[in-house]
């Protein structure tokens, strides 16, 4: 009995070691923070000052193809129009935790 619990628990440690995802260094918290600092000023609520009608709601970014976060990370990194690049003011995480933090956001309506 003792050896098939021993079994067991290496069996269960072995598989959830190689088959953990890594863990990603983008979060949505410090994407919150980063927003409301360099975002917030032109995308109040989810808003948009600049172009109404291209908001950060879930139905303009599904209208706009922007409603995952490889777009979204592309249109921050590379900005577009109006909308300036943060590829030289933001790291590649900071930009991703913004993305994360915007998709959350715009799944719960803002």
């Amino acid at each position: 009995m003792r050896t098939l619990v021993t079994t067991a628990i290496l069996l269960i440690t072995f598989i959830s070691l190689f088959t953990a995802r890594p863990a990603l260094a983008a979060d949505s918290a410090v994407g919150a923070k980063i927003f409301s600092a360099n975002c917030a000023a032109c995308h109040m609520k989810g808003g948009n000052a600049v172009n109404p009608a291209k908001t950060l709601k879930k139905e303009a970014l599904a209208q706009y193809s922007k409603d995952t976060l490889d777009a979204i990370v592309a249109q921050v990194t590379n900005g577009k129009a109006a909308m300036p690049a943060f590829k030289s003011k933001l790291n590649a995480d900071q930009i991703e935790s913004v993305a994360m933090y915007v998709l959350e956001k715009a799944e719960q309506g803002w």
